[in-house]
């Protein structure tokens, strides 16, 4: 997930990792598609969480 940086809102990054895996990947700089402001975002990894669904 990133930040939209019109709305302030989290916005999905259409990438699949867990929080392990995406903590040890190599730096990156990427584009995302925002579908609330639609516009595309660029950003980097330092930026970017992972959205992991609570289990209960």
């Amino acid at each position: 997930m990133i930040k939209c940086p019109q709305t302030g809102r989290a916005i999905p990054t259409g990438i699949k990792a867990d929080r392990g895996s995406f903590r040890c990947s190599a730096v990156f700089f990427a584009r995302t598609h925002c579908s609330i402001c639609q516009t595309n975002h660029d950003w980097f990894a330092k930026e970017a969480w992972v959205n992991e669904p609570s289990v209960e």
